[in-house]
């Protein structure tokens, strides 16, 4: 099974379907604070970039605020065609302390902020990150879409989020991306993935190879069974053929592995160049 490189996202933007996501350049424990070794974060997403990688995501809520800062400070001023996607709507405290805030004037403040620390006058993918229970959902995305006419959002995205949800925020405003976890061993979010296959919105599966924020080590990575044994055939990785698997579920898919090694980095991205059979596939049906 062959699958297309690139899609475009929002229907405007070509993206390579496996990018960045940058939220292991944090400090540790759960991604807060700043990056313990900056310049090797700005070493690390430079390569990226070299590499063909044009999709970078990151988050307010990443520090909060120092993932972007360093974003800006690796790769601003931004080559032609790199996309850097990021997400607010919440508030971090501390590494277990994060709570939503889909208020008008926080996503406001939210996005006025992200793009000073970009250094961008507009930005191409803002996601909401999380909706918040406390807000009506249609105040918040109302505001977003006036921060999208207002060309401070060029498409806006959304985050943790229901099918109904989506299907809600559609009607407001068009949305050019979903972001939920989902990977090999976790696949509840099956029904979505179609739904946004079906109306060309760009789904991100965060968490590609079970890896958790607030958790060490990458399971999949370790896997035994069907995986290793696919992996074997391919002379590749575990975690190789897991994002493979990813890229080969749906053309809209743009799977955004993170780490903080150039090594992996560059393991990761030679997965979009594993071919996977039918047979494969079959297998891996977990």
């Amino acid at each position: 099974m062959t699958h297309p490189s690139t899609f475009l996202l929002g229907g405007d933007l070509p993206v390579h379907r496996l990018g960045y996501g940058a939220m292991r350049l944090c400090g540790q424990p759960g991604n807060f604070g700043p990056y313990s070794d900056w310049a090797a974060g700005e070493q690390l997403l430079r390569r990226a970039v070299e590499l063909g990688v044009n999709f970078i995501d990151t988050a307010e809520a990443y520090g909060p605020g120092c993932n972007e800062d360093l974003a800006a400070s690796a790769l601003h001023p931004y080559a032609l065609g790199v996309v850097i996607a990021t997400k607010g709507g919440v508030t971090k405290e501390s590494p277990e302390k994060i709570f939503p805030d889909g208020r008008p004037e926080n996503l406001r403040r939210a996005v006025d902020a992200s793009l000073r620390r970009l250094k961008l006058e507009r930005i191409d993918l803002y996601q909401w990150h999380r909706p918040d229970p406390a807000v009506p959902f249609a105040d918040s995305i109302g505001e977003l879409s006036r921060l999208r006419s207002e060309e401070k959002i060029r498409h806006i995205g959304l985050s943790n989020v229901t099918i109904d949800q989506v299907e809600a925020a559609r009607v407001i405003v068009p949305i050019a991306s979903v972001q939920n976890r989902f990977n090999l061993t976790e696949r509840a979010d099956q029904p979505l993935l179609d739904l946004c296959t079906a109306h060309g919105i760009a789904f991100l599966p965060y968490g590609p190879l079970g890896a958790h924020p607030l958790k060490a080590g990458a399971p999949l990575a370790e896997h035994r069974g069907p995986l290793a044994d696919v992996a074997k055939r391919h002379g590749s990785t575990p975690a190789q053929i897991a994002l493979a698997w990813a890229l080969h579920q749906a053309p809209n898919v743009i799977v955004i592995p993170g780490t903080t090694s150039i090594h992996h980095l560059e393991e990761n991205i030679s997965a979009a160049n594993i071919t996977l059979s039918d047979e494969d596939l079959v297998a891996l049906a977990l």
